[in-house]
């Protein structure tokens, strides 16, 4: 599993994120060591009992994802996080574990996260998490090798760490502007890698659409048509003092606003129907699929509430058939005397235990299959948002030619200008 994880404040805007409703299906798994019921209530516990201290980053998050093309069983998720408190000294501390099945990046999955309280109650001090970034990587490492799953370029060795893996960041900013993440960001590396100065990098960059630009804060930039920023550094993978050797300063170039008015004035009103037409119609061409995908995840929640209660049913019933077995009166005396109640009482603990876990497994199964029914839909839905991306950029090309002949413009009109100062300069 690939393990990230943080020392963090804002309990209640983590407990608000993990309940999103953009995930398919949700569940709160374990809330240990709070009095409260719900995410919520127990990160407000964390909080005041943190006010005590000086420690503003009271809680510790860390997010657990196998491959995408491989389905965990709860049992791997909860050995891989009761390891990773033992490393990172959070052992006994109150935490909180939720499941999340959704589309991410790097495909439909489901993973998990863990977040504890880091203050200690008796001595009100947070626990250090010095090098938890290693300990992290080490576990992760670990843990693949245990499943015996094939281990990522990046933890064989860091160096061969894939160039167009992306932040949770980029994939938003991807999401915003319905393009490939991947495509992005192979577009700027390939862009970088073949230019050598600010000129080719900025002919590189509008050939697929991107005006470079100096940005208020991080130096070189590029802007698209729909007025997203995109840090060249970050996208590129190339530190800001290594683009800044190559390229010098960014004062030749437009600001982000000039940048935003010249697509504005390239977009002209055919331009701007055709991308509208467009997208309306790659909306109603994805529309089955997607209405079908909304059917099958409220379709997959039934399931798993039917499944729930008849657990909750067989576990009463089971209960009490364990609790008969320990008499009352005189006879449970007797019992408590010669042992018996103690032996009853530890077989009734072993078949609790078989049955939770038996209880778990059957939950696991039914979760495997979804998966993989989701799997299918998700991957068409893919697939056509793959073929719609390919129609939209080169459509979009059509902006980037456009500003190639308003750049070409531009440098006529300065050219004259330059000519008619000259000419009149001579006559006087």
């Amino acid at each position: 599993m690939i393990l990230k994880g943080n020392q963090r404040s804002g309990g209640q805007n983590l407990a608000s994120h993990l309940l999103k409703e953009e995930n398919d299906h949700i569940e709160v798994y374990e809330l240990r060591g709070f009095m409260a019921d719900d995410l919520h209530g127990a990160f407000a516990e964390a909080q005041a009992i943190a006010k005590g201290t000086k420690c503003k980053q009271y809680l510790f998050s860390l997010s657990l994802n196998p491959p995408p093309d491989q389905a965990a069983p709860t049992e791997s998720f909860i050995k891989a996080a009761y390891e990773a408190e033992k490393r990172l000294g959070l052992t006994g501390q109150p935490r909180a574990i939720v499941f999340h099945e959704k589309q991410g990046p790097n495909g439909y999955r489901r993973h998990a996260h863990v977040v504890w309280s880091r203050i200690d109650s008796e001595s009100m001090t947070a626990v250090n998490h010095s090098w938890y970034k290693n300990k992290l990587t080490s576990l992760s490492k670990e843990l693949y090798l245990e499943h015996g799953w094939d281990l990522p370029n990046g933890l064989k060795d860091p160096l061969l760490k894939n160039p167009l893996n992306f932040t949770h960041a980029e994939w938003q900013q991807a999401l915003r502007t319905d393009r490939d993440p991947r495509e992005i960001k192979q577009a700027f590396r390939q862009a970088w890698q073949y230019s050598d100065s600010p000129k080719a990098l900025r002919a590189a960059l509008q050939e697929q659409g991107f005006m470079l630009a100096k940005g208020d804060r991080r130096g070189f930039v590029a802007v698209d048509y729909h007025g997203e920023v995109y840090s060249l550094a970050r996208w590129t993978g190339i530190k800001a003092k290594e683009v800044k050797q190559r390229l010098g300063s960014p004062d030749g170039l437009p600001s982000v606003d000039q940048a935003k008015q010249r697509f504005r004035k390239a977009l002209t009103p055919r331009l701007k129907q055709m991308l509208e037409d467009l997208k309306q119609q790659q909306a109603k061409e994805l529309a089955p699929l997607l209405k079908a995908k909304r059917e099958m995840v409220k379709e997959h929640a039934r399931q798993r509430r039917e499944l729930k209660a008849r657990q909750e049913k067989r576990w009463q019933e089971e209960t009490q058939i364990r609790q008969a077995r320990l008499h009352t009166g005189l006879r449970g005396l007797w019992d408590w005397v010669s042992g018996r109640a103690k032996a009853v009482r530890e077989q009734n603990q072993v078949e609790a235990w078989q049955c939770h876990k038996c209880d778990q497994s059957e939950r696991d199964e039914l979760i495997t299959t979804q998966l993989d029914q989701r799997q299918e839909i998700q991957q068409q839905i893919t697939t056509m948002c793959d073929q719609q991306r390919l129609e939209h950029t080169k459509l979009v090309n059509n902006v980037a030619d456009t500003l190639k002949v308003e750049r070409r413009k531009e440098v006529i009109r300065q050219h004259i200008r330059h000519r008619s100062n000259e000419v009149l300069t001579m006559v006087r």
